[in-house]
């Protein structure tokens, strides 16, 4: 078995052979790992899985824009500091300073949701294996240290650009929408129970908001295993319409210059397919 195909049996992985292939070469080249793509399309699904069938150790800090240097980097414990004065043993390492000291691995997920001055913290790691830590001095990284990480096209709410010197640092690998084939089977593999059809029907409906001019952004894959789940738990394929209202209202956005309505555009792409089923086929001469 190749290592790719280990590690897609190992995840629960379906498809993303070319991806985890370019992921496996940069991390076993020693470089930093930047993945990019839509939400919902398994960026950190790939990230994780390649850390782990490297037996890498990882720390995990999830984008956010209230994010600090400090919870970076680490931190001085006030009253530890008052007892005995800044000094390793008032110190707490955050994840970057911990993943260098262990010469492991840094997974950042959804980057550009981090501040300017955070990012600007891990240029030094990057580029030179150290960072500066107040009244300790310079804070040098083993062997090993890498940084993978995650991010959401800039056009996405609460998502920015991340700086040129910053992208720099990184080997970039894109991700985009699966075909419609792997996307039947990971909703499948998600949902068993599901007969086909509804699961055929959950994905044709998720991949129309993706094509649909009424839509300024469409739904993953994850929003066709949530559809698909709340169909069978509202009685099947008949229950297709109920089930889109909920599970996809949080997940796609409409153009406002279309006048739209959500319920009613997605009313009216269940109903297309009634149209369809009920289409009566010619006789037989």
């Amino acid at each position: 078995m190749t290592p790719i195909a280990q590690i897609q049996r190992q995840h629960g992985l379906i498809g993303r052979e070319r991806e985890l292939r370019l992921a496996m070469a940069v991390l076993s080249s020693g470089r930093h790992l930047l993945l990019e793509g839509p939400v919902g399309v398994g960026k950190t699904t790939v990230a994780l899985a390649v850390c782990a069938y490297l037996g890498r150790r990882v720390w995990r800090v999830d984008g956010d824009d209230r994010f600090t240097e400090q919870k970076l980097s680490g931190w001085f414990d006030p009253p530890l500091v008052l007892k005995a004065g800044y000094g390793p043993a008032s110190f707490t390492p955050g994840p970057l300073a911990e993943a260098m000291r262990e010469g492991g691995i840094l997974f950042i997920n959804e980057l550009n949701r981090m501040p300017e001055s955070v990012q600007n913290v891990l240029l030094p790691a990057l580029d030179e294996g150290a960072i500066q830590i107040p009244h300790l001095g310079e804070w040098r990284a083993r062997p090993g240290f890498q940084v993978v990480a995650t991010q959401n096209p800039v056009e996405y709410v609460a998502t920015g650009h991340l700086s040129e010197a910053l992208r720099d640092r990184f080997e970039h690998v894109g991700l985009t929408y699966q075909d419609e084939a792997e996307e039947i089977a990971i909703v499948r593999r998600h949902v068993p129970q599901a007969p086909d059809e509804l699961a055929r029907e959950a994905v044709r409906l998720v991949r129309e908001t993706r094509r649909h001019p009424a839509f300024r952004r469409g739904a993953s894959v994850r929003a066709a295993i949530a559809l698909a789940e709340l169909a069978l738990a509202l009685g099947g394929l008949p229950a297709l319409a109920d089930a889109a209202e909920v599970a996809l209202a949080t997940r796609v956005e409409v153009n406002d210059e279309e006048g739209a309505d959500l319920k009613g555009l997605l009313r009216g792409l269940t109903e297309e397919k009634k149209k369809n089923l009920c289409v009566i086929s010619p006789s037989p001469s």
